[in-house]
């Protein structure tokens, strides 16, 4: 019966700390450029609640007490996954204090590098502007709403896969220096009490039309704007511009009025790439007409800075969030893409429309799904599909063919039961459909009631991470995929089902001490196995 446990060999009853490595310092950023009028700008950074287990997930029983094997039926109760103590985890990187990683996808390439070579492309930190280079590596926090981190990339043998190889910036935004900056004065340094968040970039890299002849490969990416579509003004249009007198004068005579946050809103904009270190920008034509590819310079004058155009649908509308929001709070569109029979399946969540009234930590979401043929094409997606809904607030699904099976993998970040070794701690769950019908994604159940908890029995009951105190943040997860965006596994654990990669903010810094709840907070990985069994 689908949902009975089986025998596995032992099972770890209790988070198992991983030894974490030397802190390594990432390469250092470079330089400048800016998104115009895409800023890239906040997204909370929050654990996010996940899905849990369908009728094909049905897992532990409820007096599962962390002494059995953690073993539960998925796939249309076809398949097993089994979690024991010997599955495969560690520390991927353990950044330096004024570093971040956050979203790691490892690509396996098909072409243009050495053969079984890896790519791994994340968002890191964005970089430290030269005037401040005096310390080379200075403990940073993420305080500024306007910062989206960097596109990253670094290459490495696929027997290194389960260690973050060494990287660079390719793109990023280069943030307007403040009104006080420009008039000599110093910046007051962030109070160590100010909200900790990064803006959105979430890269997805995948493949272009290699059938077709085509040598690119493309990432897309996360930016914002501002919830109109445009920036607001410094000063209110229609006011005469006042001297720095009389503006201190009107300063004193005027009662301050509350600050109104700025509501941003998230877009999807797209680079391209033939050796994942020089990028193109989508952005628009000539007079704001049609589509252009710009190359991305590091080092070069602000003013001849990229500004990425938005990518759009098959009605001519822009890949946009549904929900406008405050800094650090915005929702949506972070996902996977999938190439499955010569169509690239975008999958991502989104807030519900009708909840955009609610305060954003209670707006719920759903997933969808969008096509494309070709990732160049001036209009790349279809209209969005609706496949799950309600899903909790801040969800994050990944979507992916599975690993040498003709069915989707779906992965998600989840609580675990009540009754769960641990109790309801933050996990990631994953499940399989029974084919490649995307129907299939629609019926599994990735929740247990109430879904707002955010509880699934189909939790892969990873140790790695914790702050120590039974408290684990599994945030950002991704996976390793081949060039088309599906499930690949390293050559060392070739008979596993996949490997993911997630980062812990509530694990302590490689260089200890309280600090950044994102600056240095270690990245891990693991691995899961997947069998056939008999239908129930």
């Amino acid at each position: 019966m689908e949902g009975e446990r089986r025998p596995a060999g032992t099972c770890a009853t209790r988070p198992v700390p991983i030894p974490r490595p030397a802190p390594r310092s990432l390469s250092r950023l470079g330089g400048l450029s800016r998104l115009g009028g895409l800023l890239a700008l906040a997204g909370g950074l929050a654990i996010v609640p996940g899905l849990a287990g369908p009728a094909s997930a049905q897992a532990r029983a409820q007096g599962y007490s962390g002494g059995a094997p953690t073993c539960y039926r998925t796939g249309g109760g076809t398949l097993e996954i089994c979690r024991d103590g010997s599955e495969a985890e560690g520390v991927l990187i353990a950044p330096a204090p004024c570093a971040f990683v956050r979203g790691v996808q490892i690509l396996r390439l098909t072409r243009g590098e050495p053969a079984g070579a890896l790519q791994a492309v994340f968002q890191g930190q964005s970089p430290l502007a030269e005037r401040r280079r005096e310390d080379p590596c200075p403990a940073r926090r993420a305080t500024d709403p306007r910062d989206g981190g960097a596109l990253r990339t670094g290459s490495s043998p696929d027997q290194l896969a389960t260690t973050l190889p060494p990287s660079a910036d390719r793109f990023w935004v280069d943030l307007p220096a403040a009104r006080e900056r420009r008039r000599g004065r110093r910046d007051p340094e962030p109070a160590t009490s100010a909200p900790e968040g990064i803006g959105p970039r979430d890269p997805i890299a995948v493949a272009g039309r290699d059938w077709a002849g085509e040598a690119y490969a493309y990432v897309f990416l996360l930016g914002q704007e501002a919830a109109g579509g445009a920036e607001a003004r410094e000063e209110p249009p229609g006011e005469p511009r006042r001297t720095r007198r009389g503006r201190r004068r009107a300063a004193r005579e005027t009662a301050p009025e509350p600050a109104v946050p700025a509501q941003r809103r998230r877009v999807q904009i797209e680079a391209r790439t033939l050796d994942f270190a020089r990028f193109e920008i989508r952005t628009r034509g000539p007079g704001g007409y049609g589509l252009a590819w710009t190359p991305f310079e590091p080092g070069g004058r602000r003013s001849e800075a990229p500004s990425p155009a938005p990518v759009l649908d098959e009605a001519g509308k822009p890949v946009a969030g549904a929900c406008a929001a405050p800094a650090f709070e915005t929702q949506g569109l972070a996902g996977s893409i999938s190439v499955v029979e010569r169509t690239y399946h975008y999958f991502y969540t989104d807030v519900l429309p009708e909840d955009c009234g609610l305060p954003p930590e209670k707006r719920r979401t759903a997933l969808y799904l969008r096509t494309a043929t070709d990732l160049a094409a001036p209009k790349v997606w279809s209209s969005a599909r609706k496949l799950l809904d309600p899903l909790p607030p801040n969800t994050l699904v990944r979507v992916a063919r599975a690993k040498g099976l003709q069915r989707w993998a779906v992965s998600y970040t989840c609580q675990r039961p009540a009754n769960a070794p641990g109790g309801p701690v933050a996990d990631i769950c994953l499940q399989y459909t029974a084919d490649l019908s995307l129907d299939g994604i629609g019926a599994l159940k990735l929740y247990a009631e109430p879904v707002e908890a955010g509880r699934s029995p189909a939790y892969l009951g990873l140790r790695s991470g914790g702050d120590g105190r039974g408290r684990f943040d599994r945030s950002a997860h991704f996976w390793m995929t081949d060039a088309y965006g599906n499930l690949d596994a390293p050559g060392i654990y070739a008979g596993k089902g996949g490997m993911l990669t997630w980062l812990d903010q509530l694990a302590p810094a490689a260089t200890g001490g309280g600090g950044s709840s994102l600056y240095g907070r270690p990245v891990y990985w693991g691995t899961w196995s997947v069998r056939q069994v008999s239908a129930p």
